[in-house]
């Protein structure tokens, strides 16, 4: 592994568009996709052969899109942190 530590002004743009695109539309969308999967998985809500097959699926799917949103969080974070402590060692 290498001791080098760098942050390029490109880097640092980059890191700067993919925070907001995370912590902006992205997960927002998520969120509001997972809440209209949620209602439209109620029987209550929506039914038939083809919406009872959209809830065998449904309830995988609000898992993995859980499971990303958390993922993409975590990322969000990381790429902050890393970041910060680059240019804390004069990274750039």
């Amino acid at each position: 592994m290498s001791d080098r530590v760098l942050s390029t002004a490109a880097a640092r743009e980059a890191i700067e568009r993919f925070q907001r695109i995370v912590q902006g539309p992205l997960l927002q969308q998520i969120g509001d996709l997972n809440r209209e999967g949620q209602l439209l998985s109620d029987p209550n809500n929506w039914d038939g052969r083809l919406a009872a097959q959209f809830r065998a699926h449904w309830a995988e799917t609000h898992q993995k899109l859980m499971a990303i949103q958390s993922a993409l969080e975590d990322l969000r974070r990381q790429v902050a942190q890393i970041n910060q402590n680059i240019m804390q060692a004069g990274g750039q």
